[in-house]
């Protein structure tokens, strides 16, 4: 073999590696954009679903796609295409209206025209009391690390949906609120830990949230490693990672 063609032979393997390495670039973009994307917990406002340290995959293709769907909103959408509305109860992961650059992952708890309201730590929504009865306390740390017992109740809403909410109090100042209109093509969100969740009850933080800043609908956890824990270590993943939350269906 000659000199020119050890090097001809080199230019096309390396071309070739080029190549490889640019389709895995596009499957896994066209995977994050339209199937599935991963998505981390950074904030305890969804306990007890949710935790600090999970590792979860969103729906894209659950509420149709907007510009939003797609990383950095680049692809000019819109509206949204093909697109499902969500249903009252589900988890989703949004852009934040007021800053589309920061997601959020919260409740949908207000559908268009709805009228939501907290009255003594209560969700009404129409005028009616959510159905709230007592469960067993979370225990939990607190700021300190130490311990806390804390109020949980199981949830129904009006279409049957049930989930798990945390109360610390029923006297916090979003336990009485206003009653929220729910403009048309918007959705209103809360978080399941309802005395740390800013949400939709915080007009000017969040607020309605528009279908189109819907990114997907969170789906099931697919790792998860304790509050504070680093991924990257791999030698502690048989003592930080909870195995029990690994493949555990998002509701």
């Amino acid at each position: 073999m000659t000199v020119e063609s050890k090097a001809d032979d080199k230019r096309g393997g390396i071309i070739d590696t080029v190549i490889v390495v640019l389709e895995a670039l596009v499957i896994a973009l066209v995977i994050r954009s339209l199937l599935f994307q991963p998505f981390n917990i950074p904030s305890g406002s969804m306990k007890a679903t949710l935790l600090v340290g999970d590792y979860l995959f969103v729906s894209k293709f659950a509420y149709g796609y907007s510009r939003h769907s797609f990383p950095f909103s680049i692809v000019p959408i819109p509206g949204r295409i093909w697109s499902a509305p969500p249903e009252r109860g589900d988890v989703v992961v949004f852009k934040l209206p007021s800053d589309v650059e920061i997601d959020y992952i919260k409740r949908v708890i207000g559908l268009p025209g709805d009228r939501i309201q907290m009255i003594g730590g209560l969700l009404h929504i129409n005028g009616k009391p959510v159905k709230r009865e007592r469960a067993e306390d979370y225990v939990m740390p607190d700021a300190f690390g130490r311990l806390v017992s804390v109020r949980q109740y199981r949830e129904t809403l009006p279409e049957g949906r049930t989930f798990y909410s945390l109360k610390l109090s029923e006297n916090g100042y979003l336990d009485n609120t206003e009653v929220f209109q729910v403009p048309p093509g918007h959705y209103f969100m809360m978080g399941d830990n309802r005395d740390n969740s800013q949400d939709s009850r915080v007009l000017n933080a969040v607020g309605y949230v528009p279908f189109e800043n819907l990114v997907g609908r969170a789906s099931f956890i697919f790792f998860s490693l304790e509050e504070g824990e680093a991924a990257w270590q791999l030698w502690r993943w048989p003592w930080i990672v909870r195995w029990d939350r690994i493949g555990k269906a998002i509701w």
